[in-house]
């Protein structure tokens, strides 16, 4: 579904200018999977929707400090108390650490940015699949793209499933 090459391209190009990536877009668009992807040996993936999570980042530059990971992926930040304090720290004090981070483009997400890390990080908006796109899902015909929706969920699903849009 989602391109391998193409992401890992993308992202790499934006660290060049930045250690942090920010992956943000709608619910469902393909922020967690794109960043699952991404995570080999080499990085660590931590979801901080767990409070297992929450727990291991309370002190984020003792975290920062003892990790052996060259790429830690944030999944769902935006869940943390201060998401922006350990983004900062991170570009900050331990720049050889590039980061992915992904969340909403909630209005209540942003709100707990309280730095906007300028300098520090590279936007990447995730939006819901385009026409363009449609190749990469198997060629899925333009008009199921329409009757859908562009969300690969509800466009990868055999029928329309009136219940998933309920939820929004």
């Amino acid at each position: 579904m989602f391109k391998r090459d193409f992401w890992e391209n993308r992202i790499k190009r934006a660290w060049e200018k930045a250690s942090i990536v920010w992956l943000y877009g709608p619910r469902r668009c393909g922020k967690t999977t794109i960043a699952k992807m991404l995570t080999g040996d080499d990085a660590a993936y931590i979801n901080c929707d767990l409070p297992s999570a929450v727990d291991m980042l309370r002190n984020p530059e003792l975290f920062l400090k003892e990790c052996r990971k060259e790429i830690i992926v944030f999944d769902e930040i935006h869940n943390l108390k201060d998401p922006a304090g350990l983004l900062k720290i991170a570009a900050d004090v331990y720049p050889h650490i590039k980061i992915i981070a992904t969340g909403s483009s909630t209005l209540l997400a942003s709100n707990k940015f309280r730095d906007t890390l300028t300098g520090r990080k590279r936007n990447i908006r995730l939006l819901p699949v385009l026409a363009g796109e449609l190749p990469a899902f198997g060629n899925i015909p333009a008009a199921k793209r329409i009757f859908n929706g562009g969300l690969p969920p509800a466009l990868l699903s055999e029928e329309k499933d009136n219940s998933f849009y309920r939820e929004w």
